[in-house]
C-alpha cells in the first residue's frame, strides 16, 4: 500500500504553488492511476476528506462510543492512498517515488501483512 501523508506545512507548500503547479499535481496522480489500471497493479486509489470530517469510535468499555476526530495534538494525517498488487518491494518503491505527493517526502509504501495462513 502506497500511503499518502499531509501536515500543516503542506497546505503552505500547496499555497505557495502557481494555478499551474496545482493542476499539474491533480494531472500527475490521475496519470499515475490510468497507467496502473491499465496494468493492472492498481487495486484501489482514493484521497480522504479533512481529519475535521473523522470520527473515532471505541468500544472499550464494551459499546460503541463514537466521537469527533481527530485528536487536537494530531498534526499529520492519512491522505490518501494506493492499493496495488505488484511483484516486488522495489517496483511499489518505484511507483511511490512517482507518486506527486513524493517531492515533499509524504509518501510512505507499506506491505499488506499476509494473512492467508492464518488459522482463525
Amino acid at each position: 500500500m502506497i500511503l499518502l501523508h499531509s501536515n500543516p506545512w503542506f497546505a503552505e507548500r500547496w499555497e505557495a504553488l502557481t494555478p499551474d503547479q496545482r493542476a499539474r499535481f491533480g494531472v500527475d496522480h490521475i496519470a499515475l492511476t490510468r497507467e496502473l489500471t491499465g496494468s493492472g497493479e492498481l487495486i484501489a486509489s482514493e484521497g480522504l476528506a479533512d481529519p475535521s470530517l473523522a470520527r473515532w469510535v471505541s468500544t472499550a468499555d464494551g459499546s460503541p462510543v463514537v466521537a469527533d476526530g481527530p485528536f487536537a495534538e494530531l498534526k499529520e494525517h492519512l491522505a490518501g492512498f494506493y492499493l496495488i498488487d505488484v511483484e516486488s518491494a522495489e517496483r511499489a518503491e518505484e511507483i511511490g517515488a512517482r507518486v506527486p505527493d513524493a517531492v515533499w517526502g509524504l509518501v510512505e509504501v507499506r506491505p499488506i501483512l499476509d494473512m492467508t495462513g492464518w488459522d482463525v
